[in-house]
């Protein structure tokens, strides 16, 4: 499928910002507004886009190029009359479209979870537009729909009950609907809608509707989208972009020291060519520095060095969700944190052998079977239960994901018998720590787990609460999500 991007407009509420560029080309957060919507669209499969230009549109073509360097194919088609209405940059496209296509608007930013849903929702209708409840602000095309049609369409609509999110999914009989409106001399694109409506042709897809929880962030996001008009858009659009590249369910130091500085940090490097890969390189560097340390009995440097990585270990995936930049090898990101992460408990019971003996290595092969075996708990709940991971299940383990047995409360431990003179001590609180954390998980897998086996052997038994579960709308504990 391809997508439409209509950037042929001027922007004149920016002029500020444009400094001489076209509106589309304002940046944010380091990218600029219509790359943002080439590389959200992208992530929903969209491979080749029509770009509509008019006003400065050689410095678009100059900026996106044929589209190589995102992956994707770019073509352009010049709107001379972009001082008109947008429904005449649509119709634009009509020789060169006779397929189902998306359109996007390149001033608006939003939540590639919106065209995923939007992409495979089930229509019949040349239009589906992707609606929001939300109070309208000044300057939204308001819309009335009825049993998920659309009505009536406009800015001066006199009754509405949803807004225009500026993303559709069409077809080509959109264009003779925009022609019709066209020559009654009316020229936006709602115009066009509004014929649509008129026809039965125009249906509406609610965002409101789609699951705010992402299991991979641990947290509730909102879809979103935000139509860039003033400088407080912008303000917002940052906002909004920043806060939901934070994972939620955090342990304590995650979530009140390390957020504020990542997101400092992130903010610091989007405007530079700084990439992810460099950051996890530059953690890793870091990271084995402190081991380092460790093996040489540094330890209180190699102990402030672990809170340097703790600091910046969430970073780049911040970076690359924030940026877009999202690749393969970023996968790998947890496997070299696990690595570097045991790496300090092994060069640290190194160190205290010359004084303890075996016993520290013993206690730092616990560590790493006590933690492993978490992780692996976590692995197969994940197989099962696939709707939420298994730190972030149930209201008992959000409470426990707050002290577990992880990073952040290992260096504390080390930490603070550093201070005390006591290290060794550490290391026991370490390896003591991560067995409770190890039984309270593998428990609670088990738990989940049998439950969810008795669902499948006996299904006719299930009330309604125990569907519920068996659907992944709630807990095993009882507790009720939000969908």
């Amino acid at each position: 499928m391809k997508a439409l991007i209509i950037a042929a407009g001027q922007g004149c509420r920016l002029n500020d910002l444009t400094k001489g560029n076209p509106k589309p080309l304002i940046q944010l957060l380091g990218l600029s507004l219509i790359e943002r919507v080439i590389l959200t669209a992208k992530q929903s499969g969209i491979g080749e886009f029509l770009i509509v230009i008019g006003y400065l549109g050689e410095k678009i073509k100059e900026k996106l190029g044929n589209g190589n360097m995102y992956g994707v194919k770019i073509a352009y088609i010049e709107n001379r009359e972009w001082q008109r209405g947008n429904g005449v940059s649509v119709l634009k496209a009509k020789e060169v479209l006779n397929e189902r296509f998306i359109l996007l608007m390149a001033d608006h930013v939003f939540d590639g979870r919106i065209l995923k849903e939007l992409i495979n929702s089930d229509t019949r209708s040349s239009v589906i537009l992707a609606i929001d409840r939300r109070k309208p602000l000044q300057g939204d095309t308001l819309v009335r729909e009825k049993e998920g049609r659309i009505v009536d369409i406009g800015k001066n609509i006199e009754e509405s009950n949803c807004i225009d999110t500026g993303i559709f999914v069409c077809t080509s009989k959109l264009f003779s609907y925009i022609e019709e409106a066209v020559k009654e001399g009316k020229t936006e694109l709602a115009d066009g809608i509004a014929k649509a409506a008129k026809n039965g042709d125009a249906q509406i897809f609610d965002i409101t509707k789609i699951n705010s929880y992402i299991p991979s962030m641990r947290k509730e996001i909102e879809a979103f989208w935000i139509n860039i008009n003033t400088k407080k858009d912008l303000i917002e659009a940052e906002k909004i972009l920043i806060e939901n590249a934070c994972k939620g369910r955090n342990d304590l130091l995650a979530t009140y020291v390390n957020k504020p500085i990542e997101n400092f940090i992130v903010r610091r490097f989007v405007n530079t060519r700084i990439t992810p890969n460099q950051v996890t390189i530059l953690i890793n560097v870091v990271a084995y520095t402190s081991t380092f340390l460790f093996l040489k009995g540094h330890l209180l440097f190699a102990s402030l060095l672990t809170f340097v990585v703790s600091f910046m270990d969430g970073v780049d995936g911040k970076l690359s969700r924030v940026k877009i930049t999202a690749s393969n090898i970023g996968n790998m990101e947890h496997a070299f944190d696990y690595l570097f992460e045991h790496s300090w408990y092994i060069a640290l019971a190194i160190c205290l052998a010359n004084t303890f003996g075996t016993i520290p290595v013993l206690l730092s092969t616990f560590i790493l079977l006590f933690d492993g075996f978490s992780n692996y708990c976590g692995r197969a709940f994940g197989k099962v239960i696939k709707n939420r991971p298994l730190q972030d299940y149930g209201r008992i383990e959000q409470l426990f994901r707050k002290f577990d047995g992880r990073k952040n409360s290992y260096i504390i431990f080390i930490l603070i018998g550093i201070l005390l003179n006591a290290p060794f001590w550490s290391l026991i609180a370490i390896s003591a720590w991560s067995l409770v954390s190890a039984l309270f998980y593998s428990s609670r897998t088990i738990m989940h787990l049998y439950r969810s086996d008795n669902l499948k052997r006996f299904p006719r038994k299930r009330g309604k609460r125990t569907r519920a579960f068996a659907d992944g709308k709630v807990p095993t504990t009882g507790i009720t999500h939000s969908p």
